[in-house]
C-alpha cells in the first residue's frame, strides 16, 4: 500500500480549501499532501491510519494532520452496507505559509503559531473531549461561510484549538521519514503485509522477504526509516485492531486478545497497557 501524493487545488479567491463529505469512500486510500489537514467527523466512525499509527475513531473525532504525513480513514462497514447510515465529515486544507507573515507574527497570534509548531513537531494533533464541541461548531461554520467571515472563523478555530487543554500530540513517524520512492515502496509492502497477516505469527525472515532483504538488513532499514523496531510496529497494529474491537463491544476481552493476533493474554495485556496507557477493561468502559 504505497501512499499517493495528491495536490490540493486552490484558487485565486480563497486562501484555504474547505468541504463537507457525505460519502464513506472519499479519499479512502493512503495519501499525503503538502497542506495541513483539519478534519472533523461529525458523523462517522472506523479506523484511523496516520503514518504507522492505527487507532479507532468515533463521532465527534477532530484531528490536525501535518504536511506530508500519509493518512486515511477507513470507515466502518455499516456506512457502506446500510444507506441509512449517515456520514458527515468536514475537511479543511491549508498551507502553513498562510501564517508566515508580519500580521500573524503579532503577539495576539502566538497561540496559533504554537499550535502549528506543535503539529509540525509531532506530526498530528488530536482533540480530546475538552473543547471539542466548540471547535467542531466552528469548523462546520467555516465550511458554510464565504468571504472575510470564513477566514475570520478559521483564525478563531485555530485559536480555539490553541486554548484547548485537551489537545494530544502524537508522533507517527513511519512513512513520513522515508526519503526516497524506493523506501516508500518498501515500507508500503511491509505495511500491507502486516495489515493482512497480523492475526498470526509474523517472524523477521517472513517480513524481510517482502522487501527482498535479509532479516538483519531489514531490521536496520525499518529502524532507520520508522525510528522504531518492527516488533513495536506489529504490536501497535495489533493493539489498534484490539481497540477497534473493544469499542464495538461485540467480543469479550479474551476473544479480542486472540482475534488481534496474541496467543497469550499476559502478553496482550502488557502491550495494550504499554501502548494505550490503559487496561483493556478500562478502555472498553470508556468507549461505552
Amino acid at each position: 500500500m504505497k501512499p499517493q501524493a495528491i495536490h490540493i487545488r486552490n484558487d485565486l479567491f480563497h486562501s484555504f480549501v474547505s468541504r463537507v463529505d457525505t460519502r464513506p469512500d472519499v479519499n479512502n486510500y493512503l495519501h499525503f499532501h503538502t497542506d495541513l489537514e483539519l478534519i472533523y467527523f461529525k458523523k462517522g466512525s472506523g479506523m484511523q491510519h496516520v503514518g504507522d499509527s492505527i487507532i479507532p475513531f468515533n463521532d465527534g473525532h477532530i484531528l490536525l494532520v501535518g504536511k506530508n504525513i500519509p493518512h486515511y480513514w477507513r470507515l466502518a462497514p455499516k456506512y457502506f452496507d446500510a444507506p441509512s447510515s449517515e456520514v458527515e465529515i468536514y475537511v479543511i486544507h491549508f498551507d502553513k505559509e498562510l501564517f508566515d507573515n508580519a500580521f500573524f507574527g503579532l503577539p495576539e497570534f502566538q497561540g496559533i503559531r504554537n499550535t502549528l509548531e506543535m503539529c509540525s513537531c509531532s506530526q498530528y494533533l488530536q482533540l480530546s473531549t475538552i473543547g471539542k464541541n466548540a471547535v467542531g461548531s466552528l469548523i462546520t461554520r467555516i465550511v458554510r461561510s464565504v468571504g472575510a467571515k470564513r477566514l475570520l472563523l478559521f483564525i478563531d478555530c485555530l485559536s480555539q484549538i490553541g486554548r484547548c487543554k485537551g489537545v494530544q500530540a502524537f508522533h507517527a513517524s513511519g512513512f513520513h521519514l522515508a526519503s526516497s520512492n524506493r523506501d516508500k515502496d518498501r515500507l508500503g509492502a511491509v505495511y500491507k503485509h502486516t495489515l493482512n497477516n497480523y492475526k498470526r505469527k509474523i517472524d523477521l525472515r517472513e517480513i524481510a522477504a517482502t522487501v527482498n532483504v535479509s532479516p538483519t538488513s531489514f531490521c536496520r532499514f525499518f529502524k532507520a526509516t520508522s525510528k522504531k523496531t518492527y516488533t513495536r510496529f506489529l504490536n501497535e497494529v495489533r493493539i489498534g485492531q484490539a481497540c477497534k474491537m473493544l469499542s464495538e463491544n461485540q467480543l469479550s476481552i479474551k476473544e479480542v486478545c486472540y482475534e488481534s493476533g496474541y496467543s497469550c493474554f499476559t502478553s496482550f495485556y502488557k502491550h495494550f497497557r504499554k501502548i494505550t496507557g490503559k487496561t483493556p477493561l478500562v478502555y472498553q468502559k470508556e468507549c461505552w
